[in-house]
């Protein structure tokens, strides 16, 4: 312990941070131990320029000068299938996984556990992870393959969302094909001073390193290369509160390997913006890079900007739906070249002076997180594949008005309600178009409309009802 202590110590001091160690006479021996961990879990050699370009000045680091609306893929029926076909065929090599970024809580919703654990669905009230893994076995069976499931979890809800796996045997899927692993963090630092705050005296303030640090989390768990042993080279990324995202979507699959425009390393899907104030960042080209532009980040005017057929100029909503290559993404841990961006927020702490935990009234701490768009411009050549809001977009992130558990169990039975509709279904709707009844299929039934055509289905559909297939 003392070598540990020593050595630690040391490289505390070559980053100007060894106050974090002020307290620790009076740690007791399990105490130290975790501080100790914790601390060598960070890239101390790293922080001083940390602090020195992100908390100590305030570098902006989005590009937002001279913006140009990029090339995006609206392939007609045609060439959508062409691409579904060789999509279909990577897939049934074993090539893709899936990835799904499921760090958060459920608090903003009310909810007591792991938003994975969310009940999402329209009739059965279906869990998140279960919808997924559902589709996950779906598409196994279609397709008569392999698909292995990554899971990045949180130091807040890793062992709960492990818990939860557990008590519902995996979904039924192979152990083997299942991994769960943490989300980096990184220490929260004092505005002024640029020091690592503690939040007792034997641990450290942190936060997650965002969803960027998803790309580093699968190279410290292993995932990159068990991915690159079983000859996996494609990784479909989609975070756990959209329930009606498509796991493996062999169109955007196709067109990330195939189209001209694709590098296969880094393609993204989006939507159209539903209006100028929709808070979401938009695909655009800066200095002939594909970057993402934060709402908070776009000029006014630029948002407000529409052609000659009305449709806003800078509209292509990022719906965090991507495709990484494997080698990509190795890359990219290799290099460590994605940016830090700083977030000035209110951080309790423990004041070594006072002995005492500080409740701040105004914001007094930088957090420092990534994000993955900002490996777009790295990336040689990347795809934009426009779809359906309807189709692929409905996450839960509020408790109640848009994006919330009623907004999108409404936006499922709509969908549903279509693929119905589709096989002559009557169903019935408002005035708005929304379907008045509750409508739920599983993925185990079907993946799309065609594959309902083997299955007993209603006649109709009115208010009220609630149909579960």
């Amino acid at each position: 312990m003392s070598l540990d202590f020593d050595t630690t110590m040391k490289r505390l001091e070559a980053c100007d941070q060894a106050d974090v160690l002020a307290c620790w006479n009076e740690l007791d021996p399990q105490q130290r131990e975790s501080l100790l961990q914790q601390i060598n879990m960070i890239s101390l050699e790293s922080i001083p320029a940390l602090v020195q370009r992100h908390v100590l000045s305030h570098e902006h680091q989005s590009g937002t000068a001279d913006p140009k609306p990029p090339i995006v893929m609206a392939p007609n029926p045609e060439e959508a299938a062409a691409y579904a076909r060789r999509g279909e065929e990577i897939i049934r090599d074993g090539r893709v996984a899936a990835f799904t970024v499921a760090g958060g809580q459920g608090t903003r919703l009310g909810w007591g556990g792991p938003k994975g654990t969310y009940p999402a669905t329209p009739v059965s009230g279906k869990p998140l992870f279960r919808v997924f893994a559902e589709q996950i076995e779906a598409a196994s069976q279609r397709w008569n393959t392999r698909i292995c499931w990554y899971i990045m979890t949180s130091e807040a809800n890793d062992s709960a969302t492990r818990d939860f796996f557990a008590d519902n045997n995996w979904f039924g899927l192979p152990r083997t094909q299942v991994m769960l692993f943490p989300q980096g963090m990184m220490p929260c630092f004092d505005a002024d001073s640029g020091d690592m705050l503690l939040e007792s005296p034997g641990r450290l303030a942190m936060s997650p390193d965002g969803h960027g640090g998803s790309i580093s989390a699968l190279h410290r768990s292993g995932a990159l290369e068990q991915m690159s042993m079983l000859g996996i080279d494609t990784i479909s990324y989609f975070q756990v509160d959209n329930p009606v995202a498509p796991v493996v979507d062999p169109v955007f699959i196709g067109m990330h390997a195939d189209e001209a425009c694709s590098s296969g390393e880094l393609s993204s899907k989006m939507v159209p913006k539903v209006s100028p104030d929709e808070k979401v960042g938009v695909f655009c080209m800066v200095d002939d890079r594909l970057e993402v532009i934060e709402y908070s980040d776009m000029p006014h005017e630029l948002q407000e900007m529409r052609d000659d057929k009305g449709r806003l100029v800078y509209d292509a909503g990022n719906i965090a739906l991507h495709l990484l290559g494997v080698e990509f993404a190795q890359k990219l841990c290799s290099a460590d070249e994605l940016p830090w961006h700083r977030a000035i927020k209110k951080v309790p702490w423990f004041d070594r002076k006072s002995g005492r935990e500080i409740q701040p009234d105004t914001p007094n701490a930088v957090k420092l997180e990534r994000f993955i768009f900002d490996a777009l411009p790295l990336a040689g050549k990347s795809a934009i594949l426009e779809v359906e809001r309807c189709r692929e977009f409905a996450p839960i992130k509020n408790a109640e008005g848009a994006d919330s558990p009623a907004s999108c169990r409404q936006a499922q039975s709509n969908l549903f309600g279509s693929w119905l509709e589709s096989r002559g279904v009557d169903v019935e709707r408002d005035d708005t178009g929304d379907v008045v009844a509750d409508i739920e299929i599983s993925s185990l039934t079907a993946m799309d409309p065609a594959q309902l055509d083997s299955v007993e289905l209603p006649k109709s559909i009115r208010r009220g009802d609630r149909v579960l297939l």
